[in-house]
């Protein structure tokens, strides 16, 4: 796609409701991310979304690491080029190397990952593909996670795999790289 179907909306033509909620956001950076100028041509949507997808990145019970294997995991599978490049550098702040995110996309197979990393990848990809994790998987994951992270895993592969489908329909373009690494800098993940 050389052009957005749908462009981000220009912040001088945003609706008063839609200035409140972008407003009331914790970081400028997802204000003018362009998933949220996307979004904000849907106030409602993207006021809905928004506590969902937070509470998948930074209140879930997936330890960070984990939970950001399976989104670049998802975000690869799915051809996201929005949420891989956000999730680079979020996967940067919970503990991925860049040999990690590379070999993201080489799939559970990979040499260096660990037999749960592994699993996770294999979970992504049996989701992807089969909207169902099978049996053999479940059960390795469940030598490691109590019920509350087995449906987060679940969640969090279906949640990015929604947002890549949008994300790719709509034609939204990654965001610029923000000046600072920080963790504020990056909450445009989605």
């Amino acid at each position: 796609m050389t052009a957005p179907r749908i462009p981000p909306l220009d912040p001088e033509h945003l609706a008063p409701k839609v200035r409140d909620l972008l407003a009331a956001l914790p970081d400028a950076a997802l204000r003018t991310a362009n998933i949220t100028t996307t979004l904000a041509r849907h106030p409602e949507l993207l006021a809905a979304s928004y506590p969902f997808s937070r509470m998948l990145l930074y209140a879930g019970t997936l330890p960070d690491r984990d939970r950001e294997l399976v989104i670049l995991r998802t975000a690869h599978l799915a051809g996201s080029a929005y949420i891989n490049a956000q999730h680079v550098r979020i996967g940067r702040l919970a503990g991925l190397t860049p040999a990690d995110i590379d070999r993201t996309t080489a799939g559970p197979g990979a040499d260096g990952w660990s037999a749960h990393e592994a699993t996770l990848l294999t979970a992504a990809d049996e989701l992807h593909h089969h909207a169902c994790v099978s049996e053999a998987t479940w059960q390795r994951l469940a030598q490691h996670y109590g019920e509350q992270q087995l449906i987060e895993v679940s969640i969090l592969a279906g949640h990015y795999r929604m947002w890549a489908a949008a994300l790719n329909s709509f034609g939204v373009a990654p965001d610029p790289a923000p000046p600072t690494a920080g963790r504020e800098a990056t909450d445009a993940a989605g």
